[in-house]
């Protein structure tokens, strides 16, 4: 196999929390991960010539060491030895610095078509050793689907499938850094902490409504980035009034996501938001649940 066309899916957070800031400089989070329908595109590709060359479609995204891609494949070709080159040409589409993992969604998927592609027969969980050197979300973007996450967000418990329903994303024109939120966090003295619990009760008893209202004040880092960019409090305000069962910030932010029960509903919630241009990028999607791994 000397090509490979491959699919990098985001992630969104349906709860997160930060229970303690470790004596490393690292946060132990409980956090409930879920894969949805928005995607990258890759495309792997051997050369003969030695070394890695990375092509994106975004004229400020890195191309070197930088890029979480190239550290993938830098990762394998040194563990292994392996002959000649590589080349990646990454299409963005996931929204870039948004909270939806899209840099480690693409670093999973380079670790799982090289292991294809050069048939270095490691297993998933092979991979996912090898991803967290890269990130902490990078082994659970190898995973998907719907996980707890503990740790520094390594540690995953596969969990009941997110009940059906339609998810309305939308990220407003700016970046956050994860780096700034989490230093501004204080974690020893936050008032509140989500329901992590009620969620994982919720998506076992498979109960769409039950887990929207555990989710109310889900995600810890709202404290510090809504503050600092309070449009992402006009989004929720307005997926809720637009008849959103809940309207969470997806990780560091800025974006957020609305769950709805009707695609109609979150259609019309689409309009709104692209007729009041609060959002660079808007997106209708739907929760992955596939347990087996598709990345073609």
């Amino acid at each position: 196999m000397d090509r490979m066309q491959l699919r990098a899916l985001a992630k969104i957070n349906l709860g997160l929390d930060v229970l303690r800031r470790r004596e490393d400089g690292y946060h132990e989070v409980r956090m409930i991960m879920q894969t949805v329908h928005i995607f990258d595109q890759l495309q792997l590709e051997k050369r003969r010539e030695e070394g890695i060359r990375v092509r994106t479609n975004l004229y400020y995204l890195p191309e070197n060491e930088n890029n979480l891609v190239f550290k993938a494949a830098k990762l394998l070709w040194e563990e292994f030895g392996l002959p000649g080159g590589i080349s990646i040409q990454l299409k963005k589409y996931i929204p870039v610095a948004a909270g939806m993992a899209g840099g480690s969604s693409d670093a999973a998927a380079v670790l799982f078509g090289m292991n294809r592609m050069y048939d270095l027969g490691l297993s998933m969980q092979e991979l996912m050793q090898r991803g967290v050197q890269i990130g902490a979300d990078v082994p659970y973007c190898i995973m998907r689907g719907t996980a707890l996450a503990e740790g520094i967000g390594e540690v995953l418990s596969p969990l009941p499938p997110m009940p059906p329903c339609t998810i309305l994303v939308a990220k407003p024109g700016i970046g956050v850094s994860t780096r700034f939120v989490f230093e501004n966090l204080k974690a020893n003295e936050l008032e509140y902490h989500p329901d992590i619990d009620g969620m994982l009760a919720a998506l076992k008893a498979q109960n769409l409504k039950e887990l929207a209202e555990h989710m109310d004040q889900g995600n810890v880092l709202e404290t510090v980035t809504i503050p600092a960019y309070p449009v992402i409090q006009k989004l929720k305000e307005t997926m809720l009034g637009c008849g959103a069962l809940t309207a969470l910030m997806s990780g560091s932010g800025p974006t957020v996501f609305g769950i709805f029960e009707s695609r109609q509903s979150a259609k019309r919630a689409y309009g709104v938001l692209k007729r009041g241009r609060l959002a660079k990028q808007i997106f209708l999607t739907t929760p992955y649940n596939n347990r087996r791994i598709k990345y073609e």
